[in-house]
């Protein structure tokens, strides 16, 4: 491994990285030189080797370095670790995916939600993306309360019959699944059954202990090519469509805030880093286990790992999308004029998970690779901007895959 220490106008970059993926390395640095990127970090593992740390910048703007244990809220990059303490308990047989939500959760099975089953609210087909209606103050930090109003909505459009991303209700439809099934609720379950054991600085949940690493989160800047995108036309149209009441809802969590750094949003509110994303998705990438701890069973990642639900036009984001069991696949919406920074090119055998101003993490069992990115400076757009997707593409180019034209990675 090389040592790695740059001076750049933007504050040091720092880490350590294997020479094979040295177009890494060039792609991070250039990041902060010549696309603003303020303080970030990334990792990659290969067959369980941590082959790229790197970290760099500052906490915010002309603020202080950001140092190797700085994390940040990581939005909906969030969603593979629930979907992960799901797919647990049903390895272990405390968890059917194809049975009806309702059997662990009574509450829920009504106003339409009655056939609902847990795979349904894992893949985005359950049909509660939001909730209409006003939400009291806080609403996102008060689990119970959010729980009881989730439990109560109709149902959108009749579960499993179409799909459309669950933004945020996601936090408590599959976290309370988790938390009726385990008897844990998911932030605690998280921390012993994933967190803990692989070595995360990773909550879901952040205790005053991690305040002082947490970096504030700089929103994104919204340009002329992104709010003429039809997600957005439509989003300022009103009504209660998902699409409005997405861009309602999403200023309602404030990742600045130590209220919402302390609530359990499963959805969109982990706290974590680059290495803290790259090593929760090492042992999925590694057949379910790392060199000292068993997570799953190579069968239970195979199904994680397989599409379950695909739209030509996601009800909630208005593009093409295609989904697993709680994670994302390879989405290639490049051509669309429609959109911007609206997909995730990965290997079609990759899964994983985007979050809100480009962080993400993912695993590619077909190269026994996990890869973490995590930054404070948001992007525009509804899944990757180019500085996240060009580490993407630089750790395929260095693994000597052929390209990506066809809409995923390819050997």
């Amino acid at each position: 491994m090389k040592n790695v220490h740059i001076d750049t106008d933007q504050g040091e970059i720092n880490g350590s990285i294997d020479p094979k993926f040295e177009r890494v390395l060039d792609v991070f640095v250039d990041n902060f030189v010549s696309k603003n990127e303020v303080g970030a970090s990334c990792a990659l593992t290969i067959e369980g080797n941590l082959v790229a740390e790197l970290w760099g910048g500052k906490r915010s703007v002309n603020g202080d370095s950001w140092d190797r244990d700085m994390v940040c809220t990581v939005f909906s990059a969030t969603k593979g670790a629930m979907a992960i303490c799901a797919h647990i308990l049903a390895d272990r047989g405390q968890l059917d995916l194809d049975t009806p939500i309702s059997k662990y959760w009574p509450e829920f099975g009504c106003k339409g939600k009655e056939s609902a089953t847990v795979k349904m609210a894992l893949d985005h087909t359950l049909g509660v993306p939001h909730v209409r209606g006003a939400l009291k103050e806080g609403a996102f930090y008060d689990y119970d309360y959010m729980v009881e109003r989730v439990a109560d909505e109709e149902a959108f459009w009749e579960p499993g019959t179409r799909g459309g991303y669950h933004a945020i209700t996601m936090a408590w439809t599959v976290g309370e699944i988790i938390h009726r099934a385990s008897g844990v609720r998911l932030g605690d379950f998280f921390q012993k059954q994933v967190a803990e054991p692989l070595g995360l600085d990773f909550w879901i949940g952040a205790p005053s202990s991690v305040d002082s690493r947490i970096s504030p989160m700089i929103a994104a800047e919204p340009d002329e090519a992104w709010m003429n995108t039809r997600f957005v036309q439509t989003a300022l149209a009103g009504g209660e469509t998902p699409t409005h009441l997405f861009l309602r809802d999403f200023p309602l969590m404030d990742p600045n805030k130590t209220e919402c750094h302390r609530a359990e949003i499963g959805s969109a509110g982990g706290i974590t880093n680059g290495l803290g994303l790259a090593l929760m998705y090492e042992p999925l990438a590694m057949g379910g286990k790392t060199s000292s701890h068993s997570l799953l069973s190579p069968d239970a990642v195979q199904n994680m790992s397989r599409v379950s639900a695909a739209s030509h036009e996601d009800a909630t984001l208005l593009i093409p999308t295609r989904f697993s069991q709680g994670f994302m696949k390879t989405i290639d919406n490049r051509a669309r004029e429609d959109a911007v920074n609206s997909s995730l090119i990965i290997s079609d055998a990759a899964f994983g998970h985007v979050g809100a101003g480009g962080s993400v993490g993912f695993a590619d069992p077909d190269c026994a690779m996990s890869f973490g990115y995590a930054m404070n400076r948001m992007g525009t757009g509804i899944l990757m901007n180019e500085r996240g997707q060009n580490l993407i593409d630089a750790v395929y180019e260095s693994l000597s895959y052929r390209g990506d034209k066809s809409g995923a990675w390819s050997k």
